[in-house]
């Protein structure tokens, strides 16, 4: 079978199992057989595939077939232009969750000195690593509950030449911060889909990747609700907390951090307008000093 017989009928056995974009997916996962860049299938589609290629084109295509996620059989994502590993320990990266690190990333490079964040729940690392690549400066803590996540964000940091400004923490809670820890920034893409809703998503999303970073508790806030209580002791008085939320969070986010002596400087929009980062900072006064909060891994 040629280039362009394979792509065809690939992409003819992904729509047939409700994939999205079933030709482009056909195309990437082709590229990625044959270690190609995906634009240079179209100067090959008469090259005849051998059979070692077409029986790994076949596995990978079925693997596709039952929803496991592109990025996944890949074995990468992209993000604020960066190339990361991804696995099914981790959350894959999403295009919104760009906003929030360029937020986070635009707040550091206005901070005089050497800048702090803290990323908590850093899942891929892809926060933590986007901030420590757009802000010289900067130093990065990263707090995951999953061993098996912290892995392979310091693999990525390695990748990208910024694993000596971040420091991997293992730990459930922001009791496992250095006593006295503050930060100028503190970011997070938690839990945020409601338990009742998990079941509803896209199979790519229930069945491949982990719950721990998806599920957000009844409402979807449980983990706000800690960084609502918990993160100000952490943060230095001129300081700021980025958040992800779902999408119809807003309103009831920007309840629950007021009502936690925070005030909420901006709702800002993702690339459909809907209201996704909240950007918070302390009331006069502050926090006493830390105390701890649940962190799952987030993208």
């Amino acid at each position: 079978m040629t280039v362009l017989e394979v792509i065809q009928k690939s992409a003819e056995f992904l729509a047939g199992r409700g994939v999205d974009s079933p030709r482009l997916n056909a195309e990437l996962l082709l590229a990625h057989v044959l270690g190609l860049p995906r634009m240079k299938l179209y100067l090959n589609f008469e090259r005849a595939l051998a059979p070692a290629e077409l029986d790994r084109m076949r596995e990978l295509v079925r693997r596709r077939a039952r929803r496991e996620p592109l990025q996944y059989i890949l074995g990468s994502a992209s993000f604020c232009g960066l190339e990361l590993a991804v696995n099914p320990n981790v959350l894959v990266p999403r295009p919104e969750t760009e906003l929030l690190a360029e937020a986070g990333w635009q707040f550091l490079q206005t901070r005089p000195g050497v800048p702090t964040a803290l990323d908590f729940g850093t899942g891929s690392g892809c926060l933590a690593i986007a901030l420590a690549v757009h802000c010289s400066t900067a130093r990065i803590t990263a707090l995951d509950v999953s061993a098996d996540a912290l892995a392979l964000a310091r693999a990525n940091a390695e990748r990208h030449g910024v694993a000596p400004r971040i420091h991997f923490i293992h730990g459930n809670d922001l009791a496992a911060l250095p006593a006295g820890a503050r930060f100028d920034l503190i970011v997070s893409n938690p839990p945020y889909i409601p338990s009742a809703q998990i079941a509803t998503l896209p199979p790519e999303v229930r069945d491949f990747e982990p719950r721990v970073a998806l599920d957000g508790g009844p409402d979807g806030l449980a983990l706000h609700r800690k960084l609502a209580a918990q993160a100000g002791a952490f943060l230095k008085a001129d300081g700021r907390l980025m958040v992800e939320l779902a999408d119809d969070q807003a309103d009831m986010a920007r309840a629950l951090y007021t009502e936690h002596n925070w005030i909420v400087d901006a709702l800002r929009p993702d690339y459909t307008q809907r209201l996704r980062i909240l950007i918070a900072r302390p009331r006069a006064g502050g926090w006493p000093s830390g105390r701890a909060a649940s962190a799952s891994g987030s993208a």
